[in-house]
C-alpha cells in the first residue's frame, strides 16, 4: 500500500500514542520545566500520566501531568503541539465535572520561547 503524497503546508500527524508512561519530545521539555518548577518550590509534586478520570462509560481523560501547585491545588496539565477536537472536548467535559485546576500548555515558537498557558 503506497502512502499518500502530503500537501504543501499540510503536516503529517502520528498515528496514535507512544507506550503509556513515554513522553514525546515535547512533554519530556516540559516535564524538565516542572522538576526545575519543584526544585525551586513553585510546585510540590508532579508525576507523568498520574492520574485518569473517567468521563463516561467506555470514556477515559489522561491528563499529560499530575501537579500538585505549593498553595496544595492539584493542576491537571495537559501539553500540547496541536489541539485535535476530541481533546479540547475532553479536557472542557473533565473541568466541567471534576474539582483540579485544568491547565493546558504549547511550546511557543523557538524565536519567542517559553510556553503558551491556557485554563479551563
Amino acid at each position: 500500500m503506497m502512502a499518500g503524497k502530503v500537501g504543501a503546508g499540510r503536516r503529517m500527524l502520528a498515528l496514535g500514542r507512544l507506550k503509556t508512561g513515554e513522553l514525546n519530545k515535547t512533554e519530556a521539555a516540559y516535564a524538565q520545566r516542572l522538576r526545575m518548577l519543584e526544585a525551586s518550590g513553585q510546585i510540590l509534586w508532579h508525576k507523568f500520566e498520574g492520574l485518569k478520570l473517567r468521563l463516561a462509560d467506555n470514556t477515559f481523560f489522561t491528563p499529560d501531568f499530575a501537579v500538585v501547585a505549593a498553595d496544595g491545588v492539584v493542576e491537571l496539565h495537559v501539553v500540547k503541539g496541536h489541539w485535535q477536537d476530541d481533546a479540547r472536548a475532553k479536557i472542557k467535559i473533565a473541568a466541567a465535572m471534576y474539582p483540579f485546576r485544568f491547565i493546558a500548555v504549547k511550546v511557543k515558537p523557538k524565536r519567542d520561547g517559553g510556553w503558551d498557558v491556557e485554563e479551563f
